[in-house]
């Protein structure tokens, strides 16, 4: 009987082990495919450049997402507040999604497509840059809200899939991690995220 369990044991294990492994190597592929993309790798570096430039010139970060890419603004956005590797001053970003009383407040009084709109309504300046992270590039809110930072003359910035959505046509730069799959997608988020997080701190605190 043990031997019997010990086997279906190692056959669950073989099976899962190989399950974890194309896992990887789906999302190696993503990464590979990334890149081999030569206009989104200078893309991103042209990104890292503007804003590093809007952080020198006073301005701030403003990052808003649904989901795990809410949790990518806020992991983002806590890189640059503390540190991404370099010890040095904090810089000024801002998570949308993370003052609660502000999202069910806007939510239940305007809508939830407003959640993120009327917070970059009320902290957005001209030149401030707005970051929109939709996987499906259709997220009602993070249109709104990225709508509302061209009125207010933001640079709009959005990171999403490889169809984009209405999202592409929606920003001045727009970052598409080449995959339709959402968790690839987000993977290649954070460590975008983190390459535009340390180009920032390359071009702020180089010595």
């Amino acid at each position: 009987m043990n031997s019997t369990r010990s086997g279906a044991s190692g056959g669950v294990v073989s099976g899962s082990l190989e399950v974890v492994k194309q896992q990887v190597r789906n999302s190696l592929s993503v990464k590979q495919e990334l890149l081999e993309d030569a206009d989104l790798l200078a893309l991103t570096v042209e990104i890292g450049e503007i804003i590093s430039q809007a952080l020198q010139h006073g301005k701030k970060i403003l990052l808003f997402g649904n989901g795990g890419s809410a949790a990518d603004a806020a992991h983002i956005a806590a890189e640059l507040v503390g540190r991404y590797q370099r010890e040095r001053r904090g810089l000024p970003a801002l998570a949308l999604s993370g003052n609660m009383s502000s999202v069910t407040a806007i939510g239940n009084d305007y809508g939830f497509d407003s959640i993120f709109s009327r917070q970059v309504d009320a902290f957005g300046v001209a030149g401030d840059i707005a970051i929109g992270i939709s996987t499906s590039g259709d997220s009602e809110n993070i249109l709104r809200a990225l709508r509302t930072a061209r009125e207010r003359r933001m640079i709009t910035v959005g990171m999403t899939g490889r169809r984009g959505g209405r999202l592409k046509t929606s920003v001045d730069y727009c970052l598409a991690v080449p995959s339709d799959e959402t968790p690839r997608v987000q993977e290649c988020h954070i460590m975008l995220g983190h390459i535009l997080c340390d180009l920032v701190e390359r071009a702020l605190f180089h010595e």
